[in-house]
C-alpha cells in the first residue's frame, strides 16, 4: 500500500513536473520523504516483531511483571514491617481510604493508635502517631514536607497554591512572611472591634427570630447554621473589609455555607478514590471545580471575593483601613497570589472555628452543671463591668478561669481539625522516639497525627479522658503534669512553622461568643436524644440540625 501511495505521488510522465529539473530543484523535500518512509518502515517492522515476541512468550512476558509487581510490593512492606498495625496496612491502603469514604477517617485513625499504640501503620508507606512529642517533633525538624497526596487535593482553586494548601517548604515559608502580620491583630487594628460587631448581630438576630419564653412555643434554632453565618460574616469584615451581611438577613447568601459543604464532601470522595489529581488535571480539571463564572455556590463567593480585592486595590492609594487585605498589600502581595490567599481565609477561617463552637456548646449544654458555673463566673465578671458597656474585651475574657477551663476542655475533647495533616520524612530518614523506643523511618514515608488518640490519652488524662470535665484543668495539682497537658491543648492549631495563623481571630470569636451567649440567654438542646446530624470531610466536622432553644435570662 506504501509503494502505491509512493508511485500516485510522483508526476504523470509529459507534464511539466517530469521534467529533470523538477526532481533537482525538489531533491530536499523527496530526500526528507524518503528519510521519513524508511523510518516508518523501520518502526512498523519493530512493532511486528514486538507483537510476535509477546504473543509467543505472553506466559513468560505475564509472570514476570506479576513478580517484579509482588517484589516491589514485598520490599514496601519490609520497609515499615517494624511498625505495629493491621496486616493488611503493609499491602494496600484501601482500609485507610474506605474509612474516608465512610466519612470516619478520624475514628479509624483512634481506633488504631488505640489498638497498636503511639506509632501503628496505616499504610504501605504510611503510619500515624497520637505521641505529641513526635508531631512536635516533625513539625520542627527541618527536611519534613507536607504530602503532596493529602495538601493537593485541599487546593481550593484550579492548580493555585494557597498557604494551607502549599507543599513547597520555601514558598510556605515566604507566603507565611508576608500574611502572618495580618492575621496577628498587630496591623489589624480593626480586628476586634469587627468581632464585636457581629457579635452584637448574633445576639440581635436570636433576639429578633428565635426567643422562646417559658412554657410558650418552642421557636427552634438551628445553632450550627447560625454559627457558620456568624465565623463567615466575622472572617469576610476582618479579611476585606465587607461582611457578607448573613446574619442580618438570617439567610446563607447565594449558598455559600451549602456549596463549601458539598464541596468538602466531594473532595473527600475523590480522594478516597485516590482520584483527587483529576480536579488539578490539565483541561478536565477545569470544568470539575468551582470557577469565578459560577452563578451561585462556592463559585460566586469566590467571584464576590475577588470583586472586594479589586476594588480595594484599585483605591489602595487613598484607602486608610487596617485591615488584613490591607496587611497582605503592604507585604507585597499581589493579583492571584491575593486572591488566593484572602479566598482561603474563606474557608479555613470559618469552618474550624465553626466546629469549635458547636463542639463547645453542645458539651457545654449537656452538662446542666458546667453551665450553671459557668453563668456564675460571667455574672460576677459583667457585674463589676469594668470596660463600661458593650461587648466583653477578649483581655477580659482570657483571665476568666473556670471559661478558659471549658475552652479548654471543650477543644481536647471535640477538636474542630481530626485529619492527618501528612508530612514525608526527609531523604535519607529519620528517627523518632515514641515512649522511649527509637524508631526509624525511611525517607518517603508519609506520617500523620491522630488527634484524637491524642487528646483522649487516658495515661495523661485519666480513665475519664473520654468525659467532658472541665474542672481536670483547674484541680491538677502536678505542675508538670498541666504544663503538658496544655501544651498538647496547643497542638489544636498546629505547630511550628505549620501552625494556624488565625489562631489570635479564632480565640477571639470564641471567647466573646460563649460571654455573651451565656450572659444573655439560657440554653437547652432542642432534640436531645439526637442533638445533630454530623459528617466529616477532610477532616472537619459538617454539623447541621443542632437545634436549640433559647429563653432570654432574667437578671
Amino acid at each position: 500500500m506504501l509503494f502505491r501511495w509512493f508511485y500516485s505521488w510522483m508526476p504523470d510522465p509529459g507534464s511539466r513536473y517530469s521534467h529533470p529539473r523538477f526532481f533537482f530543484d525538489d531533491y530536499p523535500r523527496l530526500f526528507h520523504f524518503g528519510s521519513c518512509l524508511l523510518v516508518i518502515m523501520a518502526v512498523s517492522q519493530t512493532l511486528t516483531q514486538v507483537v510476535d515476541l509477546v504473543s509467543e512468550h505472553k506466559v513468560e512476558i505475564t509472570v514476570a511483571f506479576v513478580a517484579v509487581y509482588f517484589l516491589s510490593q514485598i520490599r514496601t512492606y519490609f520497609k515499615l514491617a517494624h511498625v505495629p498495625g493491621p496486616w493488611f496496612a503493609g499491602w494496600s491502603d484501601i482500609p485507610h481510604n474506605w474509612s474516608i469514604w465512610n466519612e470516619r477517617a478520624y475514628q479509624y485513625y483512634y481506633d488504631i493508635s488505640e489498638r497498636y499504640g503511639k506509632i501503628a501503620r496505616i499504610g504501605p508507606n504510611s503510619v500515624l502517631s497520637s505521641a505529641p512529642e513526635v508531631w512536635i517533633h516533625v513539625n520542627t525538624k527541618p527536611g519534613y514536607r507536607r504530602s503532596d497526596w493529602y495538601f493537593k487535593a485541599v487546593r481550593v482553586e484550579y492548580q493555585r497554591d494557597n498557604i494551607f494548601s502549599q507543599a513547597d517548604t520555601e514558598k510556605h515559608d515566604a507566603t507565611r512572611k508576608k500574611i502572618a502580620p495580618g492575621y496577628s491583630g498587630r496591623e489589624n487594628l480593626e480586628l476586634e472591634g469587627s468581632v464585636d460587631s457581629r457579635v452584637v448581630a448574633f445576639l440581635d438576630l436570636i433576639r429578633r427570630n428565635y426567643l422562646s419564653v417559658d412554657g410558650g412555643p418552642v421557636k427552634k434554632m438551628d445553632l450550627a447554621k447560625k454559627i457558620q453565618f456568624f465565623t463567615m460574616d466575622v472572617i469576610s469584615l476582618v479579611a476585606f473589609g465587607t461582611t457578607f451581611g448573613m446574619l442580618d438577613r438570617d439567610s446563607d447568601i447565594n449558598n455559600f455555607v451549602k456549596s463549601s459543604e458539598d464541596g468538602l464532601l466531594i473532595g473527600n470522595m475523590f480522594m478516597s478514590l485516590n482520584l483527587a489529581w483529576l480536579v488539578q488535571a490539565p483541561v478536565i480539571g477545569k470544568f470539575l471545580g468551582p470557577s469565578p463564572k459560577d452563578k451561585t455556590g462556592f463559585g460566586a463567593m469566590m467571584r464576590e471575593t475577588f470583586r472586594y480585592i479589586d476594588e480595594r486595590v484599585e483605591n489602595a492609594a487613598t484607602d486608610t483601613r487596617r485591615d488584613m487585605l490591607a496587611s497582605f498589600y503592604r507585604h507585597g502581595l499581589r493579583g492571584d497570589e491575593l486572591r488566593s490567599e484572602v479566598l482561603e481565609q474563606m474557608v479555613a477561617g470559618s469552618d474550624t472555628t465553626a466546629g469549635a463552637l458547636r463542639g463547645i456548646m453542645l458539651h457545654v449544654l449537656g452538662t446542666p452543671r458546667v453551665q450553671k458555673k459557668l453563668q456564675e463566673e460571667i455574672d460576677a465578671v459583667h457585674a463589676k463591668r469594668t470596660w463600661g458597656d458593650g461587648i466583653v474585651p477578649h483581655a477580659v475574657a482570657k483571665q476568666m478561669p473556670y471559661m478558659q477551663a471549658v475552652i479548654r476542655e471543650g477543644l481536647r475533647i471535640w477538636p474542630p481539625v481530626l485529619n492527618l495533616l501528612p508530612k514525608d520524612v526527609p531523604a535519607g530518614g529519620d528517627t523518632i522516639v515514641v515512649d522511649g523506643k527509637k524508631v526509624f523511618l525511611p525517607g518517603g514515608t508519609c506520617i500523620g497525627v491522630s488527634t484524637l488518640a491524642m487528646h483522649h490519652d487516658k495515661e495523661l488524662y485519666g480513665e475519664d479522658a473520654d468525659v467532658f470535665r472541665p474542672e481536670r484543668w483547674l484541680l491538677e495539682t502536678d505542675q508538670q503534669k498541666l504544663a503538658m497537658m496544655t501544651r498538647i491543648n496547643d497542638l489544636t492549631f498546629g505547630h511550628g512553622k505549620w501552625q494556624c495563623l488565625g489562631k489570635p481571630v479564632a480565640q477571639m470569636e470564641i471567647n466573646k461568643m460563649l460571654f455573651e451567649w451565656f450572659r444573655n440567654f439560657d440554653w437547652a438542646v432542642a432534640k436531645p436524644s439526637k442533638p445533630w446530624r454530623l459528617t466529616n470531610a477532610f477532616g472537619l466536622f459538617l454539623i447541621n440540625d443542632f437545634y436549640v432553644r433559647v429563653m432570654e435570662r432574667e437578671t
